[in-house]
C-alpha cells in the first residue's frame, strides 16, 4: 500500500475506467457510466485529487501493477443532509474504493480498508463514512464485514440518472 504519485495517474483513471461500471446496477445505461467516466475519473481530475490537500489517494501495487485504490477526503461531508447523519466527529469520507476484478477475494479490498483506517485514525477521525449504490449488494456486503453500517440514503448523479445510494459510516473508537 502506498501513496498514489503523479506517475500513477493514467493508471489509476484506467484501473476506475474498469473499476467503476462494475458497482453500477445493472439498469444504468452505458452511455451514462461512460458520461461519469468522462467526467470524474480521468488522469487530469486524479491529478486534480492528488493536488488537493483534503484528498488522499492510496493505491494497492502488487509488483508493479496497480490491484486497486481508495480515495478519502477529509473533512465534514460537503452534502448537509449526509452531513446530518453522520453520527461521530470528526469524519472521513471513503470516497473511492475499487479492486481491479482480477484481485476481487484476494483480500485486496480489505487491506484497502485496514489501511484507510489506519490512516484515519492517525489524522484524528472519530468515523469513515460512504455511498455505496443501493442495488450493489456485494458491496453492501463487503463494507458490512469491514464495520460499516447503514444510517440512511443519498441521491447521487450517474450520467443524466439519478441514483439512490445507502450511506455507512464506521465509528472507529
Amino acid at each position: 500500500m502506498r501513496t498514489a504519485v503523479p506517475a500513477d495517474l493514467d493508471r489509476l483513471a484506467a484501473l476506475a475506467a474498469r473499476t467503476f461500471p462494475l458497482a453500477c446496477p445493472p439498469h444504468l445505461p452505458a452511455e451514462d457510466i461512460d458520461a461519469f467516466i468522462a467526467a470524474h475519473l480521468t488522469a487530469d481530475r486524479f491529478g486534480d485529487h492528488l493536488a488537493d490537500p483534503a484528498r488522499t489517494v492510496f493505491v494497492a501495487d502488487e509488483a508493479g501493477e496497480l490491484a486497486g485504490y481508495v480515495m478519502i477526503v477529509s473533512g465534514d461531508p460537503y452534502d448537509a443532509a449526509i452531513a446530518a447523519l453522520v453520527r461521530h466527529r470528526p469524519t472521513v469520507e471513503l470516497s473511492k474504493c475499487y479492486a481491479a476484478p482480477e484481485f476481487h477475494g484476494s483480500g485486496v479490498s480489505a487491506q484497502l480498508i485496514e489501511h484507510t483506517v489506519s490512516w484515519a485514525r492517525e489524522h484524528g477521525a472519530a468515523s469513515i463514512w460512504l455511498g455505496v449504490n443501493g442495488l450493489n449488494l456485494r458491496a453492501q456486503r463487503f463494507y458490512a464485514r469491514q464495520g460499516f453500517e447503514a444510517i440512511g440514503t443519498r441521491r447521487f448523479a450517474v450520467g443524466a440518472r439519478i441514483e439512490d445510494d445507502l450511506v455507512l459510516e464506521r465509528p472507529l473508537s
